[in-house]
């Protein structure tokens, strides 16, 4: 049954569950390996994304959606940039229920998933032989560090709690930019229900305080501390995020294809990874495709994720970089400024958190005074 080849998909998360299911759906002998039992429990990392970018996924998404987007307030050394869109723009999700979701679709398809496989070197060594390997086992990947294809040398660490307490706008999400608080990230309020509240926070794998201690110091400021209204949380949890692209995603001499956080394909400015390596699981699953049913270069991959992201990627470490340098005061100014300008209504009609490339040239078409 299917075309002659296997792949092994190592790690049922988003990205390798979206590529396993394009493999099958490709007739495509596949096989996912999850080390957890459960591939949907203890996943700690937040659910915003773009409604345009996760619908380029293919995936039914509509059951785990929880609220609707249509605006932020960016905060920074007292000053708010309030950003608004006419129609929502992004979308809260379970990231429990997508995953089930994604493994429900994978299954549906054809697509085989073994469950509470610990992937040592020698079952790597093992499941290589004869198949090709589609990497997406997270940041620390065991796949990367098998095969030899660099290190994540830049990380983030987040810690999230939600809270029982009424939103009084849960169409808005709150972003909090504050080097002395979350040292190179930020911290967001998100309404995830009516009456569920995620506070959580950021911050660079070299500060020299934890992401809890973080969290705790970022609970305490007013405005944070004034929407929690006292109140314990009744779900937490600790996550990290690779801030850059490893040397290598593809080594086509022994197979072996990186995807998601695996690979590093995150975007660096807002920690979101699920469009950018969601689409590359795609990219994936075509040159296996292509590489099994014809006998093209497994090296397509790389070339269609780079011509398709490598800019934005850049331009997302731009932003990130700039952000995450300044002091409060001078974030304060950035944001006066932004707003005397324009940018509220400017980023309300074109903004678009997936692609700043895309947000720079409808800048130089329109001006923010459009």
């Amino acid at each position: 049954m299917g075309l002659k080849g296997r792949v092994a998909v190592i790690g049922a998360g988003t990205a390798g569950l979206i590529a396993a299911r394009a493999l099958a759906d490709k007739g495509i002998r596949t096989r996912v390996y999850e080390q957890k039992a459960v591939p949907s429990s203890r996943i700690y990392a937040s659910g915003i994304l773009s409604m345009r970018g996760l619908e380029g996924l293919g995936i039914g998404y509509a059951p785990a959606v929880t609220n609707t987007l249509d605006g932020a307030n960016l905060h920074a050394g007292g000053r708010v940039l309030r950003v608004r869109s006419s129609s929502p723009v992004a979308v809260v999700l379970s990231r429990e229920r997508l995953s089930g979701i994604c493994m429900d679709e994978a299954l549906s398809a054809g697509a085989s998933i073994e469950t509470g496989r610990r992937m040592t070197t020698s079952a790597l060594d093992s499941i290589s032989s004869g198949s090709i390997i589609i990497g997406a086992d997270g940041a620390v990947s065991s796949v990367a560090n098998h095969f030899s294809m660099g290190a994540i040398d830049r990380y983030s660490l987040t810690y999230k709690a939600e809270y029982n307490v009424a939103v009084p706008d849960r169409s808005v999400v709150d972003l909090f930019f504050d080097n002395s608080v979350s040292p190179g990230l930020f911290g967001w309020l998100c309404p995830n229900a009516p009456d569920v509240l995620e506070v959580g926070i950021g911050i660079s794998s070299s500060s020299a305080i934890s992401a809890a201690s973080a969290f705790g110091r970022f609970l305490k400021t007013r405005y944070v501390s004034e929407a929690v209204c006292g109140s314990r949380p009744v779900s937490a949890g600790a996550s990290m995020i690779p801030m850059c692209m490893r040397r290598s995603i593809i080594d086509e001499a022994r197979s072996v294809l990186l995807v998601g956080d695996a690979a590093g394909q995150v975007k660096a400015a807002t920690g979101g990874g699920i469009v950018f390596g969601g689409n590359a699981a795609l990219m994936a699953a075509d040159a296996v495709y292509g590489n099994i049913a014809s006998g093209t270069s497994l090296l397509s991959y790389r070339k269609r994720f780079m011509s398709r992201y490598g800019t934005e990627m850049k331009l997302h470490s731009l932003v990130h970089r700039l952000y995450s340098s300044q002091s409060p005061g001078t974030m304060a100014a950035m944001v006066s400024l932004s707003k005397a300008l324009g940018a509220e209504s400017f980023l309300g009609r074109y903004g678009d958190m997936d692609l700043p490339g895309l947000v720079i040239k409808r800048f130089f078409l329109r001006g923010l005074a459009d």
